[in-house]
């Protein structure tokens, strides 16, 4: 694998986390997979996003460096490949929805400060998921903080993440995983493993799974 760093994205509910643990699987790579469980802002956020978003983001973010500067910084004798369920500047992006603008102009300072410690990822993977689909997703999973996100905050979140990749020079794999289960359909996950396989120039390059 060419890709010694595999970082993967996507809106709630979009599959990054499934994805991330069957790659490293079939790599044989370093997992990295996203502690948000142990925020405890969460579920104050989505009751009352306006008190708790600037904890939240906060949280977040110094946890995610945390966890990346000890994971991805330090050595691994049995892996030459790391695959990580999300990337450092979901934190920028997150707070620049969620966030008023004071607060945002003070958050993205600190971002950048700490954004110079850590490697860029060799190559992202974005899931692109309607809607209509994560909120499914949402569903199915049935954590119970998430049930009452509205399609407007979603939609907010797809639409940073999208321009963000519009102006991005990193290698990005973008998904279109409308259709895709990583859990029992393993022609998906062979499609981007052999999509992995490939070397790319800086930029978007598409992948339809259907």
């Amino acid at each position: 694998m060419q890709y010694k760093l595999i970082t993967i994205e996507g809106n709630i509910g979009a599959g990054k986390t499934t994805l991330a643990k069957i790659l490293s699987e079939r790599l044989h790579g370093r997992l990295i997979l996203e502690s948000f469980e142990d925020n405890p802002f969460l579920p104050k956020f989505y009751k009352e996003p306006e008190k708790y978003s600037f904890p939240l983001e906060l949280f977040f973010m110094a946890e995610r460096f945390k966890q990346l500067q000890h994971s991805v910084n330090g050595p691994d004798l049995f892996h030459d490949t790391t695959i990580s369920d999300y990337v450092f500047i979901k934190s920028l992006l997150f707070a620049k929805v969620t966030l008023a603008e004071d607060e945002y102009k003070l958050y993205k300072r600190l971002f950048h400060i700490i954004n110079k410690q850590l490697p860029n990822p060799d190559i992202l993977i974005y899931l692109h998921v309607p809607i209509q689909k994560l909120q499914k997703n949402i569903q199915t999973r049935d954590r119970s903080y998430e049930q009452s996100i509205p399609d407007e905050y979603l939609q907010k979140i797809q639409n940073t993440y999208l321009e963000y990749l519009k102006q991005s020079d990193q290698k990005v794999l973008f998904v279109e995983a409308e259709n895709a289960d990583f859990l029992t359909d393993s022609k998906h996950v062979d499609l981007i493993l052999d999509a992995l396989s490939k070397d790319y120039s800086p930029g978007k390059h598409y992948l339809q799974l259907s």
